[in-house]
């Protein structure tokens, strides 16, 4: 393995890094903004991105820094997510066994809702990964979740996080109902090129790496293939740190990235 050789403590470029060390752009910071602003004040929210972008991370991040004292935050993340399936899941989630019909299990998730708010003083999040894969019939059902009190009271905020086509979706005639009702949007942009190699530097620096392991212009190829996505650069790299120490090469510069890319990559 690359470790030994580059001196890192870990692979430099692995999704788990954790929540203390993530790189932010200005962009997510932006995102961890509008979420936090959404968990406080019990709104709609709707996070889209390109597929590798950092919105889990970001949805990651977000989460660990609620005070569990104020909030409690139930994830889903199921691609084919109805809403029995729901309505069973955050149930389950919050330590109850749900009503077997779905009517009964709505009424019994909103009593606990409720229960959360006024009795705990803490507030609901309830997160929805992946939610470009939800079907029209849960979208729908969101608006009844969100219907409280006679649409006078939020009992939770609900955060959808999804890929671009979560976005285009909420823009059909057919969901207007839906997107009439979100209180905040964000799109997560890909980085700049200049952001690119800030993130392999910083992810290098938290790895324990002693001085430069890529070139600039090493770190341009690396940003031109993947397009400024986070997910891509961190396969290129640790694919490149991996053929580097197999060549014995202290210094990766941009010929090897390129061979890395014709040889690992563009197949």
């Amino acid at each position: 393995m690359f470790k030994s050789f580059y001196g890192t403590t870990g692979n430099p470029f692995s999704p788990d890094i954790p929540v203390d060390k993530v790189f932010e752009t200005p962009a997510h910071k932006e995102m961890q903004g509008r979420l936090n602003y959404a968990a406080r004040n019990r709104l709609f929210c709707v996070i889209t991105g390109e597929v590798g972008t950092g919105k889990s991370t970001g949805i990651r991040c977000f989460s660990a820094g609620l005070n569990p004292n104020a909030y409690r935050v139930l994830y889903l993340s199921d691609s084919d997510l109805t809403p029995r399936n729901f309505y069973w899941e955050t149930l389950h989630q919050l330590g109850c066994e749900p009503r077997f019909y779905r009517g009964d299990a709505k009424r019994q998730l909103n009593r606990e809702l409720a229960g959360l708010t006024d009795r705990e003083k803490k507030i609901p999040v309830v997160i929805v990964d992946e939610s470009h894969l939800l079907s029209r019939e849960m979208l729908e059902e969101t608006r009844f979740l969100l219907n409280f009190r006679m649409d006078s009271y939020h009992p939770l905020s609900l955060i959808l996080v999804g890929q671009n086509q979560l976005k285009e979706t909420l823009r059909l005639q057919a969901y207007e109902a839906i997107a009439q009702r979100v209180d905040i949007r964000f799109h997560l942009p890909v980085m700049t090129k200049d952001q690119t190699c800030a993130y392999i530097r910083h992810h290098l620096l938290v790895a324990g790496a002693a001085g430069e392991i890529f070139t600039a212009a090493a770190m341009a190829v690396i940003h031109e293939y993947c397009a400024g996505v986070a997910r891509k650069v961190n396969n290129l790299c640790t694919a490149s740190l991996m053929a580097g120490a197999g060549q014995q090469q202290r210094l990766i510069d941009d010929h090897l990235v390129r061979t890395v890319i014709e040889s690992e990559l563009e197949w």
